[in-house]
Formats: C-alpha cells, structure tokens, sequence
C-alpha cells in the first residue's frame, strides 16, 4: 500500500487514464476525490472503487470554473480533513488549428481548462501543504507541451504553459517539502478526442509526419503507473520535471 491513508484529488477521473489513476490510487490505499464535469462518470469511477474495496468520493467540477475548484478542495478536506496529493488531469483538445486560424474563444477555451485550471487547483492546495510541509502534484502535459507537431497551436501552447509551470512550481517549494512533477503522455487511448469537433485540414496534414512517428498508443494503466511513482515516496527525490511516457515518440 504505498499511498495508504493519503487523500488524493483527481480531476477529470471520470474515464480513460484519469479514471485508471483514480482507481490505483485508491487500490494503493489512497482515499480518492474522483472530480469529473460528468457527474455520472464520477459516481461510476467511485461505484467501481468501492466495489474494489476502496474509499472514494465523486465531486462534479468543471475545472474551468473558479468556484467549481474551490468547491472541490473544499470537498476533499471536509471529507477527509486534508489533501496530500493533487493530479490535474482535465484537459482537452484543440482542432489542430495553425496560428492562423485560432478563434479567441476556441483559444481562451483550452487555456482555462488545459492551463488556468492547473494554477488555480495548485494555488488552492498550496496552504495545506505548506501548513504540513508536504504535498504532491502531478500535473498532466502531453508530447504535445515538448515538441510542436502532436497538435494545434492552442493545445500545444497549452501544454507547454503546463511544463513550464510544473518546473517553476516544483523549483519555488522545493525546500517546504513540496513536490510538482508532470507526466507527457504519447498516444493514449483515452475519449479526449470527443473534445474535438471541427478538423482543421491544413493543421491536421502539417502535422502528419509528427504523428506517423509515433511508435504505439498507450494503455490508460501504463500512464497510471508513472503517476503512482510520482505520488509515492519512491519518487521523493524526483522534482520539477516531466516524466514522458509515450514508447518512444518523443526520441524521434
């Protein structure tokens, strides 16, 4: 049980490897705050948990709401008194639009729920761990937020915002017992394309080549894995950085 008795908060745990982070944390012995917008992908998550033996609660939150994340952490430590690990994994995807042909909205769109959501949750967890001078987060980015052929603009810029405030973060409260660290998955089979709705077709042929090098998609347990070592203490010496899993991809 290597999260026995930790409460970790999960957002977007309502299906693919968000839900499967979920579910091994809470089979580590994590007590889990399965955060979805789709409150019934949430509850499924906690039924099958708790089926499992687990302790787990679901929140609805759309993470691209302010009040939706306090009402979340807020949640969590009503429920269990504290947090100890945060996993940001709400995202979505952008229409591999070039720069050229980002909307505002469209754009606006995926930075709150790709970016300003990470900042928000981190800065609302930030107390709790200072308080006890300990807390992890685990930021989810993408192969898309290390190199510029995986997505359109928006999605990439999204998540290499995501990198950059991972290493910032994780090297500001590094000495309060604070770790932040970020998982770049390659191709998982996930439902986060159902967040796309409009194909770009110039944007989706640039970026082709970048996808045809890609060496095998991923299984959503395989992205759980690596967010487990991070939450654990195995990983207590490993701060600040990106951890890609992806078979490969980004080597190219």
């Amino acid at each position: 049980m290597r999260l026995q008795n930790k409460v970790a908060v999960v957002t977007g745990a309502g299906s693919g490897m968000w839900k499967a982070i979920a579910a091994l944390y809470a089979k580590e012995g994590a007590k889990v705050v399965v955060s979805d917008i789709n409150v019934d992908a949430a509850n499924s998550t906690v039924e099958e948990i708790k089926s499992n033996g687990g302790e787990a609660i679901a929140v609805m939150a759309n993470v691209a709401h302010e009040n939706d994340i306090q009402n979340l952490i807020d949640t969590a430590v009503d429920t269990f008194d504290t947090v100890d690990i945060l996993v940001n994994n709400a995202g979505i995807m952008d229409n591999f639009e070039p720069a050229g042909d980002i909307e505002d909205d469209k754009w606006e769109r995926v930075f709150a729920v790709n970016t300003t959501s990470v900042m928000r949750s981190t800065r609302k967890v930030l107390p709790i761990f200072l308080e006890k001078q300990h807390g992890v987060i685990i930021n989810v980015a993408s192969a898309g937020g290390l190199q510029g052929a995986r997505a359109g603009a928006a999605y990439t810029a999204s998540k290499h915002a995501v990198v950059g405030f991972t290493k910032n973060t994780g090297f500001m409260y590094a000495t309060n017992g604070i770790r932040c660290n970020a998982i770049a998955p390659g191709g998982v089979e996930t439902n986060i394309g159902s967040s796309m709705t409009n194909i770009n077709h110039f944007g989706m042929g640039r970026i082709q080549a970048g996808l045809g090098v890609n060496p095998r998609v991923g299984k959503p347990e395989e992205i759980a894995d690596i967010a487990l070592f991070l939450a654990s203490d195995e990983s207590s010496f490993v701060n600040g950085t990106v951890i890609t899993g992806d078979a490969g991809w980004t080597a190219y």
